[in-house]
């Protein structure tokens, strides 16, 4: 090492450790703002348009039927409440975990539903084969196709199998909106 670069080493260590202030008490952290951001942009109602909330034109209901028994298969009532007066509308039936649940080889895993028009609801009943305890769904998709494309409801119906049945936890606070509409209020993370 010549003597220029120990030189300007020795000057850089030094000016390192003065720098940092090792006989100096920690510098103060800030305390996180915690205050809601100011609001920089809020939209304006636009005349002749108003908010609505999405929903599907078919409604899905079930109703399991009697007890779930491993192996045993088990029939779950489905409702289609539509709002499309007669339109047909197709329904299919998924199970993401084969090794839970299955569905018997007679089963349709797809159904073309076409209502009365005089009526809203329609009911179809599917046959399940429950293979081990524990919470299993099937899933249940109706999708209707319109001048608009295709709208799909799907609902997940979930299947108790086994001695340690399972109670619902309710999470998060319930309210009801300007409309009548109840809303779930779910906190925030802490950490």
């Amino acid at each position: 090492m010549s003597m220029k670069s120990g030189l300007t080493l020795g000057i850089f260590t030094c000016l390192i450790t003065a720098g940092c202030g090792a006989n100096d008490a920690p510098a103060p952290v800030a305390e996180p703002d915690t205050s809601p951001p100011a609001v920089t942009y809020e939209p304006k109602p636009v005349e002749g348009r108003t908010t609505i909330k999405p929903t599907s034109p078919i409604r899905i209901s079930y109703r399991i039927i009697g007890e779930p028994i491993v192996g045993q298969p088990l029939a779950v009532d489905l409702q289609f409440e539509s709002t499309l007066g007669g339109k047909a509308f197709d329904v299919e039936y998924r199970i993401n975990d084969t090794t839970a649940l299955s569905l018997p080889e007679a089963q349709a895993k797809r159904v073309t539903i076409a209502p009365a028009a005089s009526e809203k609801v329609a009911a179809q009943q599917v046959r399940v084969v429950p293979l081990r305890e524990g919470r299993l769904f099937l899933n249940v998709a109706a999708e209707v196709e319109t001048d608009a494309g295709t709208i799909s409801s799907v609902t997940a119906v979930p299947i108790d199998v086994g001695a340690q049945a399972r109670k619902p936890e309710a999470n998060g606070v319930v309210t009801t909106d300007e409309q009548g509409e109840l809303i779930r209020t779910l906190p925030g993370r802490t950490d």
